[in-house]
């Protein structure tokens, strides 16, 4: 998946976040957390939205691109 959320877990531990706390707030649905943090799923704008005007940032402090690579074998490998 071409857009990673690593930033986003680094930003939330730095302002107290716990994954309990997380799911308390309603900040992030328990699917969509597990989704995320798996690499298999994203968040809408509304959630990015939410989750910048409670963390005081911007959309690029919470996620960024990976360009995906193609092997020799034609599968892709993320960066």
């Amino acid at each position: 998946m071409p857009i990673v959320y690593r930033k986003l877990f680094d930003v939330l531990k730095a302002n107290g976040y716990t994954t309990y706390k997380i799911r308390k707030e309603k900040l992030i649905g328990q699917g969509t957390l597990t989704a995320i943090k798996n690499g298999t799923g994203g968040l809408d704008a509304k959630t990015i939205a939410r989750l910048c005007e409670v963390l005081n940032c911007q959309p690029g402090d919470l996620m960024e691109y990976v360009r995906e690579e193609t092997t020799s074998g034609g599968t892709k490998t993320d960066r």
